[in-house]
Formats: structure tokens, C-alpha cells, sequence
């Protein structure tokens, strides 16, 4: 059973900000490219001591507030090109305006170290972002873009997103959450 914080018990009118990862579950996809947007969230649910345990809606999830402002957490616990499933519901249970919605997730057009927040539009062939979009019926919501880079030897992509970061790039990783996680904040402010 969950014991939900007031402002998860009246969604309507009150306001409240949710961060969604992207990743897919499991021990084999823990630490792959794919997973930067779990590796994210789970760092800045970390820093800011929101615990990320609860289950429901086919997606794990977490409460609190940083700063006078209530925050929801949610990884979905279905491969990523399904995460839509979870987030519309948690979109519709508490009533989610588009503009307080934020997806962290990997992309493979920026190379890794670089993060970039996107207001907005398509989903660039990434199959999570087209799910979200698909399940919520717009595309009008934000995301932190994670570079994870491109295979150097054109090798296909859906293997490249499932590889780990070799110990030089988890330097390179580690100062992209860090970066992420800077501008969940700055979403939050």
C-alpha cells in the first residue's frame, strides 16, 4: 500500500511538476547508453531525497517537494518505446499540465557530454519520446537531452544504445547528469 503525500491525494488544482526517466529495466540494461535517463533521475531523486519505490501504473515512482514545489518521479517499468502506457496515466490521474511534464532521455544526435533542454517537437526517431507523445497526445512537452554519442564505425544503432560506457566516457557521463540534473532545477524553478 502507498501512503501518498497531500497533494498526490487531490490532483485537481494543485499544481505539481513530473520528471520522467527513460531507460529500460533490467540488470542487463542497467548501465547502457539507453538506460541515461534512469541514471538521471535516480541521481537527482538521490540528491534531493525523494525516494523512487513505490509501483503503480506499470512504472516505478517517487514524491516530495524540493522548494515549495511538489515533484513526481517516474521511470516506467516497460521497454522504452512503451513508456507512454505509464506516463498517461499518471498525466491524467493527477491532472499534469504539459508545461510541468520534463522527459530526460539518451540521444544519439549529441555527442556524450553534451545535454541540451528542448522546449518541445518531434521525437528525432527516438522510440520513447514518440510513445509519450503518442499516449499524451502531444508533442508539446520538455526534455533534457543526454548526448550518448554515435557508433564511431556506422554500426547499427539499436545495439550502440545497449552498450556500456567504457571507463573513460564514464567521466564524460558522469559530468552530463551532473549537468542534467542542474537543469531538472532550473525546470523546477
Amino acid at each position: 500500500m502507498f501512503s501518498f503525500l497531500p497533494f498526490l491525494r487531490t490532483p485537481k488544482g494543485i499544481h505539481v511538476k513530473v520528471i520522467v526517466g527513460l531507460g529500460n529495466v533490467g540488470n542487463n540494461y542497467k548501465k547502457t547508453r539507453h538506460n541515461v535517463g534512469f541514471m538521471v533521475v535516480d541521481q537527482f531523486s538521490k540528491k534531493h531525497r525523494i525516494r523512487v519505490k513505490d509501483v503503480k501504473y506499470k512504472a516505478v515512482f517517487g514524491k516530495g517537494a524540493i522548494q515549495d514545489v511538489d515533484v513526481l518521479i517516474i521511470k516506467p517499468l516497460t521497454f522504452m518505446n512503451l513508456s507512454g502506457g505509464a506516463v498517461k496515466k499518471f498525466f491524467k490521474k493527477y491532472s499534469v499540465e504539459l508545461e510541468d511534464l520534463l522527459v530526460v532521455h539518451d540521444d544519439i544526435d549529441l555527442a556524450l557530454g553534451k545535454v541540451k533542454k528542448k522546449p518541445g517537437g518531434g521525437d528525432a526517431g527516438h522510440l520513447g519520446i514518440r510513445s509519450i507523445s503518442q499516449s499524451i497526445g502531444s508533442r508539446d512537452f520538455s526534455r533534457i537531452r543526454v548526448g550518448i554519442g554515435r557508433p564511431e564505425d556506422n554500426s547499427d544503432i539499436s545495439d550502440w544504445v545497449l552498450t556500456s560506457f567504457s571507463k573513460e566516457e564514464k567521466l564524460l557521463l558522469k559530468e552530463s547528469i551532473d549537468i542534467a540534473i542542474q537543469k531538472i532545477e532550473d525546470f523546477l524553478e
